[in-house]
């Protein structure tokens, strides 16, 4: 009996212990706002009393406050305070003056008191050599505040500047900083060494395997014997990494200088695994389910290539005509004519059954495709089209030449969700008749912004607007699939699919079919609920037109609704519920669009 009260005794003892609360205090009665979030960010200790998930014990109360004098300094340096008085008491004792292994057993209260004394300003603010075009931080001049953080980025921006040159060893060789306690002045020179101006040297590649070295050296394209430039050095690790053959890529300069003053730079590559399969599924109650898949061989002969199968089966049990197929091919060479250009050669065979119109269809197209800027890159080609229609107006066979071009702009921060920035892809094909049908030209303008803002930018804007246009051919020739509908997951949601086109008479029987122009605007209000779930308010509107000038001698539709993403990592997933926003049907039936991704 007696063992059982002692042994309760001290579980007892042990959980007042463990359960008794800490008091950390941060006393800066002088320090501003800005100030005091500055000192309790960079306190240690406040940091560890936040931190709920995780047992301490007494020794690290000991360890946070003991580097917290170095943490809290650095702080106030960083702020201009050069004179500042800094007390850490533990239990009302100074932690400088506690022994590191004869600490308390017990942490009642730790309490900081900062004293900051007076702002400094730089009476001189010298650096140098000074490279021509270097813009040194604002800050950094005789009168303003004497932050040390300034000092440093006055530093960074000279060596950047050098660097861009073609300067890669410029260092800091010596900084004088000299506190005048009396003046409350801050004294800062910081000298230079530069050293020779350097050329790219030989590219060394270790860690490939099934890629040949000569590939990626190719590929990378680093110009040896040019002048060294860090920019230049970033594209050709870029370029290696959209081929998308490899895991990891880094390039990483010598330590020393190499003969003649060249820069030898060595790229470490780890390889992707080969393969790749995925597949992809979206659900509409009107437009039925979408099943597709894809392979990939990321490296198919040796030298990056990318080689993609891609099939689809579209319109399953949907109400928009019959089922479709897609079987198509893509092999992408990089680096053909240079380090900057591309060479993809993609075969398909389809059949679009369309509540207007049935389409088989073989098609070919050599691309050619060059990366202007890591943001635009342009494209052309020469393409062939053999097709076969069954249209409202009859059945056709025609063969056509086809010349695609197009442009791409992407400074949007995620391809699969972004929050900021802005899209823009132009594209123009025009087409010669070989056999039957008739030449012109279609052409698309897309156009995406993203606006957030807000905690954690949990409010998100999205814009699109699509035109669209085609010339030369009456619609009873140009290819179906070449003109324009509205409605459905792409276009208008709430909207049937493919509901709004251009009415006709054909042989006494009203029938609709695709337009000579759209115009189109979706915009969206994205929420975010909590790190993974999201809540979307959408309004399309989409206009076709039966002339090739968008937004003339046509009829407009609206819709509008309500959606949710989940964020699953790689993409959201997307549930849409949409109803028409105009119309006899406004506000009368719902459609719901599920898929992998944003709607745009």
């Amino acid at each position: 009996m007696m063992k059982r009260i002692l042994l309760a005794a001290g579980l007892w003892a042990v959980s007042t212990v463990a359960a008794q609360a800490q008091t950390i205090t941060l006393n800066a009665p002088a320090a501003d706002d800005d100030l005091t979030t500055l000192l309790r960010d960079a306190s240690l200790s406040l940091s560890i009393q936040a931190d709920e998930e995780s047992e301490k014990a007494p020794q690290d109360y000991v360890a946070a406050a003991r580097a917290d004098y170095r943490r809290l300094l650095t702080a106030l340096y960083a702020a201009g305070y050069y004179s500042p008085v800094i007390s850490i008491a533990v239990n009302g004792v100074e932690a400088s003056r506690i022994p590191p292994l004869d600490g308390p057993s017990v942490i009642n209260t730790v309490t900081l008191d900062v004293q900051p004394g007076p702002l400094f300003t730089f009476g001189q603010a010298d650096i140098g050599p000074v490279a021509p075009g270097t813009e040194l931080p604002e800050g950094y001049a005789v009168g303003e505040d004497a932050k040390a953080d300034v000092i440093r980025q006055a530093a960074s921006t000279a060596r950047t500047r050098w660097q861009e040159l073609g300067y890669a060893k410029v260092r800091v060789a010596d900084q004088q900083i000299t506190a005048l306690h009396s003046q409350n002045l801050l004294n800062a020179d910081v000298r230079l060494d530069t050293g020779p101006q350097l050329t790219f040297g030989d590219l060394t590649i270790v860690g490939n395997e099934d890629v040949r070295t000569a590939a990626i050296r190719r590929i990378a394209g680093l110009p040896v014997g040019a002048v060294y430039s860090p920019e230049t050095l970033t594209e050709a690790a870029n370029r290696l990494r959209r081929t998308g053959a490899f895991d990891s890529v880094a390039l990483t300069e010598a330590e020393e200088i190499g003969p003649n003053d060249t820069l030898p730079i060595t790229a470490t590559v780890a390889e992707s695994l080969p393969r790749r399969i995925g597949f992809g599924l979206e659900l509409s109650s009107v437009e039925g389910v979408r099943v597709s898949t894809f392979w990939i061989h990321r490296n198919a002969f040796g030298g990056a290539e990318n080689f993609r199968v891609d099939a689809a089966v579209a319109g399953i049990g949907g109400t928009t005509g019959g089922t479709d197929y897609t079987l198509s091919t893509a092999l992408k060479v990089p680096a053909i004519y240079g380090p900057k250009t591309d060479f993809t050669f993609t075969t398909s065979l389809s059949r679009e059954d369309e509540p207007e119109f049935l389409a088989d269809q073989f098609a070919t197209q050599a691309l050619v495709s060059r990366l202007i800027t890591d943001d635009l890159e342009i494209e052309g080609g020469l393409g062939l089209l053999v097709a076969r229609e069954e249209t409202n107006f009859g059945d056709r066979d025609y063969v056509l030449a086809t010349a695609p071009l197009a442009a791409t702009y992407d400074r949007r921060n995620s391809e699969t969700d972004a929050t900021s920035g802005y899209y823009l892809a132009a594209s123009a094909t025009p087409f010669i008749a070989l056999d039957g049908g008739e030449s012109g030209a279609r052409a698309f303008l897309d156009g995406r912004g993203y606006v957030s803002f807000g905690t954690d930018d949990r409010f998100t804007i999205a814009g699109r607007a699509q035109v669209g246009t085609v010339t030369g051919p009456d619609i009873d020739q140009a290819p179906q699939d070449f003109l324009y509908y509205s409605g459905g997951t792409s276009t208008v949601r709430g909207q049937g699919y493919q509901s709004l086109g251009v009415p006709l008479v054909v042989n006494g029987e009203d029938v609709l079919v695709g337009g000579k122009s759209f115009a189109g605007a979706q915009i969206e209000a994205r929420v975010g609920v909590t790190d993974a779930i999201s809540v979307v308010g959408f309004y399309d509107y989409g206009y076709v037109g039966a002339t090739s000038t968008p937004l003339q001698d046509g009829a407009d539709h609206s819709g509008v609704g309500l959606g949710v993403r989940y964020d699953t990592g790689i993409g959201p997933i997307r549930l849409d519920i949409g109803t028409p926003a105009s119309g006899d049907d406004q506000f009368k039936s719902v459609e719901v669009y599920i898929g992998i991704g944003q709607a745009f």
